[in-house]
Order: structure tokens, then sequence, then C-alpha cells
């Protein structure tokens, strides 16, 4: 058995050769960009690739709902219909509501987010399961806000790193996306101290262009060479397109 779930997609586009071949297998996987950087649309690429390799994913969505999924994914040419009917892929969406409570929910009945997450087994039987955006959950859960109060969100992370731990232990990969502009420091940098793999998403506009680069800060179990920094554009009926490559 390969230590990697690999990327696919070989011939479509080169995101494979640029991240060593494949995500390693029992790691967590920190993608972390802000709005519009990205993550999604990673997200999702990485989930058709896997599926094209006989890779069994669990996507977890607090934005999309399966709808909304299967357009944007149909826009990218990235086709799940039949791995959704397949049952390859595990299509969820987190119903977080704005103001913090799930939809239909008022304040003295808000649900612990994140306890119903890691007691939902069936999502994490997957393979490989990814959750975007995973910084919505923990600003949603009510439970970390009150740690988050008592200045104690560090120790709610370390609380949720354990489970991720136990997870991918039995050779299943996590990963996870965050805005890191929504989230305090305290509560995001032990995910940042334990990824096996992380990747920062960058986007700059030159002129009336937008240019995107994936910044490779840590990717433990590599096969092959790893860009320190991969460019890329996000293209509608193509998908994501690798664009430039340097390593230090």
């Amino acid at each position: 058995m390969s230590n990697q779930f690999p990327l696919g997609l070989d011939d479509h586009d080169r995101l494979a050769a640029e991240l060593g071949g494949g995500l390693p297998r029992g790691a967590i996987v920190l993608v972390e960009g802000e709005y519009g950087a990205g993550k999604s649309v990673l997200s999702q690429r990485l989930t058709y690739g896997f599926c094209q390799e006989g890779v069994s994913v669990t996507y977890l969505s607090t934005e999309l709902e399966v709808r909304g999924f299967l357009d944007q994914m149909h826009s990218l040419s990235y086709d799940v219909v039949r791995p959704l009917l397949d049952e390859q892929v595990l299509f969820l969406h987190a119903d977080v509501g704005g103001s913090g409570a799930l939809s239909g929910d008022d304040d003295q009945e808000r649900r612990e987010l994140l306890t119903r997450l890691m007691d939902a087994e069936t999502m994490w039987q997957s393979d490989v399961i990814v959750v975007d955006t995973f910084d919505a959950i923990l600003r949603n859960d009510p439970k970390f806000e009150a740690l988050v109060r008592q200045n104690d969100e560090r120790q709610a992370a370390l609380e949720i790193i354990g489970f991720f731990r136990d997870v991918v232990s039995e050779g299943r990969t996590i990963v996870i996306t965050v805005d890191p502009t929504t989230v305090d420091d305290e509560a995001i940098g032990p995910f940042r101290s334990i990824a096996d793999v992380f990747l920062e998403l960058e986007m700059t506009e030159v002129g009336n262009d937008v240019r995107r680069n994936i910044s490779v800060k840590r990717f433990a179990g590599m096969g092959q060479q790893v860009g320190d920094t991969v460019g890329y554009s996000v293209r509608s009926g193509i998908g994501i397109v690798i664009e430039s490559r340097s390593v230090a």
C-alpha cells in the first residue's frame, strides 16, 4: 500500500507533480487562506482527483448545499455525480447560521457543533475527510466561544487535535481549510504547529489580473520534490491550472 493518497488528474493539470504525487496517509492537512484565496476550489480539486484514483472522500461544507456543490464542481469540469451516487463521496452541509446558531435555533438551544461533528461516526469512515471551512465551525460553536471568552482557546484547539490524531492514526487523512482573519492566532496556532502538511494560499491583484500561489510551509512524507511556491489559476470549464513553480 502506498503511503500517499494520489491526487490524480496527471494529464489534466500538474498539481500532483507539484505536490509530490499525493497527500500522506494518516496526515492532518491545513489549507489556510483569506476569503477568495481559493480554499474551496483547491478542496474540490483534491476531492475530484481522489475520486479518480478510487479514494473515498467525505466533503463537509459550511457554505454550499448539495445543489451548489454540484453546480460549482460542474463549472470546473469536476463531475462528481457518479461518485456521489456510488457513495464514494459523502457530501455534508453544516447548516451554520450567520448569527452563530444553527438555522432555526435560538440562543438557548445552540448546539455544540464540534461535539456533533466528532460524534458523526459515518463522516470519519472515508479515506480522506475534507472540512471546508473549519473556522466557521470553530466560530459558531458555543463551547469553543466560551473558552475563547476565558482566553482558553488554545486548550479547546488541543482537544480537537486529540480527536484528529485518533482519526489519522487509522490511516485516514483530514484536510481542514481556515480563513486566518476570522480566528484568533491562539486558536489556529496549534493546528499550524501539528499539521503534517501546511499550505498557505495567497492571492494578489496585478492590474486586472488575479495571481494565486500555493505556498508550501510544511509537507511531511513527500514522495517527490515539492515546490516551495506553486502558482496557479482557476479557469471555468477547466478547473485549477498550474502556472509556475519555484523551489528554494
